[in-house]
């Protein structure tokens, strides 16, 4: 992650910091999920079913494209120096737009909404995470994620 003088930390505000990498959402990834969190619903699991569906093949669970955010923000997110823990903090909205069909292609784009001095040592990063599809107009969600850094 970039890190950035505590006293700039506000240029950032109204800015886009930038675009991760592609990530391929493959069938793999999506069974892992169904496994770790019990979810085996047939749209995501069940290749022969869901192709029977509107979507046309299984779609990714919409918490496992969430749960992309951290690995795909770490070298976006702007930090403050001498950071010594970054916590998630929450989510202050999440907007599905479109689901994420398997093996697609996925990037996340990020900006900076707000900076927060909640106490002195303490800054909470409020951002907009907008997961961006290949080919697509339509981005599979919007969030706006929370980072509280300890300095």
């Amino acid at each position: 992650m970039p890190y950035v003088p505590v006293a700039e930390l506000k240029d950032y505000v109204g800015k886009e910091l930038g675009r991760s990498q592609w990530l391929t959402i493959d069938q793999e990834r999506i069974n892992l999920f169904a496994e770790a969190t019990g979810d085996f619903q047939f749209i995501h699991v069940d290749p022969v079913k869901a192709a029977q569906t509107p979507f046309g093949s299984t779609i990714a669970h919409g918490f496992l494209s969430l749960s992309l955010i951290p690995k795909l923000m770490e070298d976006i997110l702007i930090l403050p120096e001498g950071a010594k823990m970054v916590v998630n903090y929450g989510l202050d909205s999440v907007r599905f737009i479109q689901p994420v069909k398997v093996n697609s292609r996925v990037r996340l784009k990020v900006d900076m909404n707000d900076v927060i001095e909640k106490k002195p040592g303490q800054w909470l990063l409020k951002a907009t995470a907008t997961l961006e599809i290949e080919g697509s107009d339509k981005p599979a969600y919007i969030a706006e994620p929370l980072s509280l850094c300890f300095v």
